[in-house]
């Protein structure tokens, strides 16, 4: 191994223990005291407090609120990845009146920030009467995530071979058959990169339900976080601990997932 890889390799270590940082604080604080938190002696809790989960988890919560957030997450992304797959196919493939103009308009909705929707948003639940409704709620997490990913999409299957399709169609397979059992499959790797980026900004979206949900139990999972911020009795160690147990699904999907995210990546470098 040349000195220029090791130099590499060590820039990429790190960089690496940079980003993780973070983290590393975060469970070694969920673990400590308030009193030794506070202190801020080591990284590592001299006497571990494991019952900082346990009054998480009850005293948050966190059941339900988890729950939600993977049904709501689990939705969305499902819905995101049929609505975009279809549409940025359509872009890629079809030629119709208006496609220019179709696409200028996702890129102009994109351009738009979330809460200046909210109201506009609002108005449309109310008059559906989906206002206090999951139904409501993971509806505009899906309409907020389709334009990203329909553009990402388009990418995708621009840059599948049309000889695929061709060969397919001659085989005697109709259009929505050539899509699902032939270029679908081809573009799992971009599937799973939509599917990571918008679960994430699913899983972490919280101002459109304290704005839509008045029930309490229909909250996501950072109204549990909420639950030990006072200002009167501070609890950071047990909000660390809540928000260690709120990233464990975002983890263990990510990691289902890298292969696919890996690959989707260097597709997209690469066109």
């Amino acid at each position: 191994m040349n000195t220029r890889k090791i130099g590499l390799y060590g820039l990429l270590a790190v960089a690496a223990l940079i980003a993780l940082s973070p983290l590393l604080w975060m469970v070694s604080g969920s673990l400590q005291s308030l009193t030794e938190l506070l202190s801020n002696q080591s990284l590592l809790p001299a006497d571990p407090q494991w019952h900082n989960y346990v009054t998480a988890w009850v005293h948050g919560d966190l059941g339900v609120y988890l729950r939600n957030s993977v049904l709501y997450t689990g939705c969305a992304v499902a819905g995101i990845l049929l609505v975009s797959s279809l549409a940025g196919y359509g872009l890629a493939r079809l030629d119709f009146a208006g496609k220019s103009v179709f696409t200028f308009v996702i890129l102009a909705v994109m351009i738009i920030p979330a809460p200046a929707m909210f109201l506009a948003q609002y108005k449309l639940l109310i008059s559906l009467n989906l206002t206090n409704n999951p139904v409501g709620y993971v509806l505009i997490l899906i309409t907020s995530g389709v334009p990203m990913s329909t553009l990402i999409m388009r990418g995708f299957f621009a840059g599948q071979p049309r000889a695929l399709e061709e060969a397919a169609a001659l085989d005697g397979a109709g259009p929505l058959r050539v899509f699902w059992s032939v270029i679908l499959p081809l573009a799992r790797p971009g599937l799973a990169a939509v599917a990571v980026i918008q679960g994430l900004g699913a899983w972490n979206e919280y101002l459109m339900a304290l704005v839509l949900f008045e029930d309490d139990s229909l909250m996501p999972i950072q109204r549990g976080l909420t639950a030990f911020t006072s200002a009167e009795t501070p609890q950071q160690q047990i909000l660390l601990a809540a928000t260690t147990i709120s990233i464990v699904p975002v983890v263990i999907f990510y990691l289902m997932a890298q292969r696919h995210i890996v690959q989707g990546i260097g597709a997209g470098a690469i066109k």
